[in-house]
């Protein structure tokens, strides 16, 4: 390695990747088998500690190569238990992580871009602005600083048990990444986690939709978050390009011919007196009668500056009634870590650089088609 190339971070790579690294290096393949335990079984960082390597191999390792996640610069508990991590960059740029533990679950909420181009109107996420996409290794990273910080409850193996990209940034319009970084925490010799314990959340990326169901085995989840295109026009932009009436049949797509029974999970943020009406909730039965979907209904979480109110628990029991009584499979959320700003919508980060706060989605897209 020249004095001025830098370290290949290996925290990122997926196992052909790794193996490709090796044999490159004139090592056996399987090498990549042994170091992706040590890094991701056991979160070691230091290869002098990876002791089924050669002392030759850990030199070049230590030469070569890196195994770094992001910074931790602040750790917050909420009073239910959940935990939010603010991560720094090497840039500068700062990303947040939160884990949510429930009964026989633990949720890792993770970031895939820093900020966000969508500027969905009741996200505080959309007030930071864009500044760029995640590496695989800062995505992959956030699960292994959970991990490492995290400590198993009395008989139950692992803490974090479900990953879902809900975090910063929409993960479809940084693709590559987030597709690689999905299939390294479901890999045996990563993270093993199985398919219906990774979810990737959507704002509707109508091409990149159909490109993962083609690519991975994942849930699906999509922000819907109004009945109608006039109304969804105002609360999500994306619709504008993507509409309804091109986003649901895209959904119905992803489910089709999965060797599993799978549904889409339509997630929806109750905004009071906006989207929060009987007339709404009829709607809304009508639009997905033909739509393997779960709903999910999100009391919004407020943030300094915006418009908008959470629906009242009334409004909210009312809608989900009619919701189930018109046979949708439903749930309300409960809001988890409002007291720490860790609840869905709430993150923000810190945007270090905002000089592409207004790039657009389509000149995003440009790599997805």
């Amino acid at each position: 390695m020249t004095a001025d190339a830098k370290p290949v971070n290996l925290l990122g790579l997926a196992r052909q990747e790794l193996e490709a690294f090796f044999t490159a290096r004139g090592e056996a393949g399987f090498r990549a088998r042994q170091l992706m335990k040590w890094v991701h079984h056991h979160g070691l960082s230091d290869f002098e500690l990876m002791t089924d390597l050669s002392r030759n191999l850990r030199a070049l390792l230590a030469a070569e190569s890196e195994v770094r996640a992001p910074e931790v610069i602040m750790e917050q508990r909420s009073n239910d238990g959940t935990r939010k991590w603010l991560l720094r960059l090497d840039d500068g740029n700062c990303i947040e992580t939160v884990f949510i533990p429930d009964d026989g679950r633990g949720t890792l909420c993770v970031s895939s871009q820093v900020g966000c181009a969508l500027d969905c109107t009741f996200c505080s996420t959309a007030r930071q602005g864009f500044n760029r996409n995640l590496t695989p290794a800062e995505i992959v990273g956030q699960l292994w600083i959970a991990k490492s910080r995290l400590q198993p409850e009395p008989g139950r193996s692992r803490t974090v048990t479900n990953v879902v990209l809900m975090g910063m940034g929409e993960p479809l319009l940084n693709y590559d990444a987030v597709v690689s970084a999905m299939s390294l925490m479901m890999d045996d010799l990563a993270y093993g986690l199985g398919k219906r314990r990774v979810t990737l959340s959507t704002s509707g990326v109508v091409p990149a939709m159909d490109r993962l169901k083609d690519t991975l085995d994942v849930s699906l989840a999509v922000s819907l978050h109004a009945p109608n295109n006039a109304l969804r026009d105002q609360l999500v932009p994306l619709n504008r390009k993507y509409p309804i009436e091109q986003l649901l049949p895209a959904c119905k797509r992803f489910v089709e011919g999965r060797t599993r029974k799978q549904s889409v999970t339509f997630e929806y943020v109750m905004l009071k007196g906006v989207n929060d009406q009987p007339e709404h909730a009829r709607e809304l039965v009508r639009l997905l009668r033909n739509v393997p979907a779960k709903v999910n209904l999100i009391p919004f979480n407020p943030f300094p500056q915006t418009r908008f109110e959470r629906s009242d628990p009334a409004t909210m029991d009312r809608f989900r009634e009619l919701l189930i009584v018109g046979g949708l499979h439903t749930i309300t959320r409960k809001t988890r870590g409002d007291d720490i700003d860790a609840a869905c919508g709430q993150l923000a980060g810190k945007v270090a650089d905002r000089s592409r706060r207004a790039l657009r989605f389509s000149r995003m897209e440009e790599g997805l088609q």
